[in-house]
């Protein structure tokens, strides 16, 4: 399943921003416990900014997060429906 870049993510529309101080606020929000290593979360930003499910330059067009939130924690797994069988983000 691709997703066009003109199509809108769910819950978002192209008026929406989200600004790097946002995003930065809500990761120091995070326990470093819940947080993954930064090598891995390099790798899964850089997996990412490649897939074409990528609106905004901030937001996953298949589930609606912020990918830069849902990258860092441990529990967090690529919500792109092909990753179930080839997986996008790096074990």
């Amino acid at each position: 399943m691709s997703v066009k870049a003109t199509e809108a993510c769910k819950g978002c529309t192209s008026s929406v921003k989200v600004t790097e101080a946002q995003i930065e606020r809500l990761l120091s929000k995070i326990k470093s416990g819940d947080r993954i290593d930064d090598d891995r979360y390099k790798a899964r930003l850089e997996a990412c900014e490649s897939c074409d499910g990528l609106a905004y330059g901030t937001t996953c067009m298949h589930c609606g997060c912020l990918v830069r939130l849902r990258a860092s924690l441990k529990e967090g797994r690529c919500p792109h429906p092909e990753s179930q069988v080839n997986p996008k983000w790096p074990a």
